[in-house]
């Protein structure tokens, strides 16, 4: 811009600049005390941390158009971030600035019940808005672990899915509309709040799984479903990975289509049982059953419990078919509970065991077998151990590396060789880096295993047009 300031002016201008931020959101929403910085530069991606110049808490859309609009003038970096639970690292600060924090858009503003849409705002707490919806009969199926702790905002940026995507989709399929404040400080919506819309460019599926580099979400319009009133959850051991891995494609093959299907290894079971009794304090009654390396967790869900009991049988059927043990049917809204309790706290649990470098790779269903074995023999060959567990319905499969004793320079520089490598594989197996963790800064280097030359800068050239001073987000996917 023919008026940007050079960085000694900034200096400058730095009392100034931050008096104009107070004058927009209020000084009480304006941090920039050390301490409280500290906390806005860090999330769950291994022990990064990245603290910012200034953390602002706007409540409106036009108190964001307002800071951008400076930001954008002066050439600042801005961080927009939710409630900090991210995986690859997409909200942190890498080249300082100002970070943007979305928790005072809070608001459930609208459930429609006739149109079946909602309209919410990004800091509304997942779990907190799939409540509210169900308690008018309604569903919003979008289900990530941390549901009960991460923005929709969030899951917007990430395209998050969770267990049930297998059967009902991503975020992303639930989107109608959205409002967007755009890096040079304009205020657009990216469609209608109808069904069907083929004016023009799907800007709302551009935004979505954008990591917030191209706009910052104020409003959100879902779309809902009826609320399916029953469900059956069976646990299902395997001798090995790679049986339940097959077993998963023959369950789909057999025209099943379960709510849930998810995978854990032994491994992780051990540890989450263990971090549910010592950190949690809610110790877990279900017995895993000796011999058994691998579990599904197979959840069927509808409205007529004669069809989901055949569809439970039909599935034990498949399965007798593998290597595979007594099936647990659980009895009472209780043992579900606590069934998915172990599967959704997996993640804290491994972590808490050690610090680890998540990964969240996707491939075809019929390749998992050879993708789980692959990720254990790279592991051997680079000196490291692996907890696999995930959403291995729709092929997205969670690898954590464990850092335990490994030292420093190998976990920085040969771990990440061993990486590569794993995601080298997955793409020679037809699949891809992320399913719903996104890119971040800790998938970024690996950008160029999955896409062209020509694929990134495509990608690039979209970034310049929303963002030509390139200040929302830096440093992230590219």
């Amino acid at each position: 811009m023919a008026n940007a300031k050079t960085s000694a002016e900034i200096q400058s201008l730095s009392n100034e600049l931050i008096g104009q931020f107070r004058a927009i959101v209020g000084g009480q929403h304006v941090l920039s005390d050390e301490e409280q910085r500290h906390e806005y530069g860090h999330d769950k991606t291994e022990d990064y941390q990245f603290l910012p110049d200034l953390v602002l808490k706007p409540g409106t859309p036009e108190e964001i158009s307002s800071i951008l609009k400076i930001c954008n003038e002066y050439h600042i970096p801005v961080t927009p971030r939710g409630a900090g639970t991210g995986l690859s690292g997409g909200a942190l600060p890498v080249k300082k600035g100002v970070v943007i924090s979305m928790e005072r858009f809070n608001k459930i503003i609208e459930i429609d019940e006739l149109n079946l849409q909602a309209t919410v705002e990004p800091g509304v707490i997942t779990e907190i808005f799939q409540n509210a919806v169900k308690a008018k009969g309604l569903f919003y199926p979008p289900d990530p672990a941390s549901r009960g702790s991460c923005f929709l905002g969030g899951n917007l940026a990430n395209n998050s899915g969770g267990p049930k995507a297998v059967k009902y989709g991503v975020t992303r399929d639930y989107v109608i509309n959205m409002q967007v404040v755009l890096p040079t400080g304009e205020i657009i919506w990216t469609a209608a709040n109808v069904l069907k819309n083929s004016t023009g460019y799907n800007l709302t599926q551009l935004m979505c799984g954008s990591e917030g580099t191209l706009g910052i979400i104020t409003k959100i319009v879902f779309k809902l479903r009826g609320f399916p009133q029953k469900n059956v959850l069976l646990l299902i051991p395997f001798v090995t990975n790679e049986e339940a891995c097959k077993a998963i494609a023959a369950i789909f093959v057999e025209g099943i289509t379960p709510s849930g299907m998810e995978f854990f290894e032994r491994e992780a079971a051990i540890k989450t049982y263990e971090y549910c009794e010592k950190v949690l304090n809610s110790p877990v009654t279900t017995k895993l059953i000796e011999g058994m390396d691998a579990y599904l967790l197979c959840e069927l869900d509808g409205n007529d419990e004669e069809v989901l009991m055949r569809d439970a049988e039909r599935v034990m059927t498949v399965v007798e078919k593998f290597q595979s043990g007594e099936v647990l049917f659980a009895e009472s809204s209780a043992q579900k509970e606590e069934l998915w309790k172990v599967r959704k706290n997996i993640s804290p649990a491994v972590n808490w065991y050690t610090l680890t470098k998540s990964d969240d790779v996707v491939v075809p269903r019929n390749n998992l077998p050879k993708l789980i074995k692959g990720i254990k023999e790279i592991g051997k060959q680079y000196g490291f151990n692996t907890v696999c567990f995930g959403h291995l319905g729709d092929g997205n499969l969670h690898v954590n590396i464990l850092k335990e004793n490994i030292n420093e320079h190998d976990w920085k520089t040969k771990i990440p060789e061993g990486i590569g490598e794993i995601f080298k594989l997955t793409v020679t197996l037809g699949g891809t880096l992320s399913g719903e963790h996104g890119i971040g800064i800790a998938k970024r280097p690996y950008m160029p295993i999955a896409m062209s030359e020509v694929n990134l800068n495509l990608m690039r050239g979209i970034k310049k047009v929303f963002d030509p001073n390139g200040i929302l987000n830096p440093g992230k996917i590219f």
